[in-house]
């Protein structure tokens, strides 16, 4: 059966960078200081939509993303390894959103796409490590979920089976089509992007994204007429008002998680300790973690 796919990615701070610079004073993240990457496991997410699009002819992948126009790279990186199109949520309503807030934002997308078999996104960002969004989308979309999936092993006859990791082992579940499923890192890596679809696509740009520097000044050439002959590599781009979303649940306005503050945190070899395996020493570690209010 053809399936419509949505594929939920995230473009993230690089984690393995984190300076000074790498929060805001309000709290959020600067991600002007940090390089930008794809999600690794919506990378994961992308590789079983493909899989399923080239088990069913005529199925369709879409990346759905969120960001600040430059976030459009995330739906280029999907389009060179195969995907069919993508949807950009750029608006400075979506800024500084909790994963509540993201979720109603990616929802309301969602509603508007129509028609989707599967939501298909990584179990979580490396920016927040939640692992909240896609279980608050099916929420809000009122869709079955199964998380933690490691292959979407077939889709027939509407429903969808899925190997899935739980404490101790695998299962296999089925799932009833529209579904969303949330993928770990354990699953197969996402396929090499494509030499051709990197040519096809590398021009392909939401409205936002587009400049015309001065060819004279050394800036690269203007390449509009590009987007009148090739309707293709004009990407979507969606605001709040273009999903009829409400501004009071979007962005800071509707994120009622806050961070209260952060601490950086260096590790010196000499506050380093030597612990046995003996109750007293693990008794001792934890009630000094709890008295440091390091956990609890």
């Amino acid at each position: 059966m053809a399936l419509k796919i949505v594929v939920l990615a995230k473009q993230v701070p690089d984690t393995r960078n984190v300076g000074k610079d790498a929060m805001t004073a309000e709290g959020t993240v600067n991600r002007a200081a940090l390089p930008a990457i794809f999600n690794p496991e919506d990378l994961n997410a992308l590789e079983q939509a493909l899989r399923l699009k080239e088990q069913n002819p005529g199925s369709t992948v879409g990346i759905l993303t969120m960001g600040p126009p430059r976030a459009g790279e995330i739906i280029r990186q999907g389009l060179y390894r195969g995907a069919d199109t993508g949807w950009l949520l750029t608006d400075r309503l979506f800024a500084g959103a909790d994963t509540l807030a993201t979720s109603y934002a990616l929802a309301t997308a969602i509603k508007k796409i129509g028609d989707v078999d599967i939501v298909i996104g990584g179990r979580q960002a490396i920016d927040g490590d939640t692992a909240q969004v896609g279980p608050q989308v099916a929420q809000k979309l009122g869709l079955n979920q199964v998380t933690y999936a490691e292959e979407v092993l077939s889709v027939k006859d509407g429903k969808a089976t899925i190997k899935r990791v739980i404490d101790g082992g695998v299962e296999t579940v089925e799932a009833p089509l529209p579904v969303v499923i949330t993928v770990n890192g354990s699953a197969a890596p996402c396929r090499p992007q494509n030499a051709k679809l990197v040519m096809k696509y590398k021009r392909a740009t939401c409205p936002m994204e587009r400049t015309s520097p001065n060819p004279s000044e050394g800036g690269e050439s203007d390449y509009s007429y590009l987007y009148e002959e090739r309707p293709y590599l004009t990407l979507n781009q969606w605001s709040v008002a273009d999903v009829d979303g409400d501004p009071q649940q979007c962005g800071l306005a509707g994120s009622p998680t806050k961070v209260k503050a952060i601490k950086n945190i260096v590790f010196q070899a000499k506050e380093s300790k030597t612990l046995t395996a003996s109750d007293a020493d693990i008794e001792g570690m934890i009630k000094e973690l709890l008295d440091e209010k390091i956990i609890g």
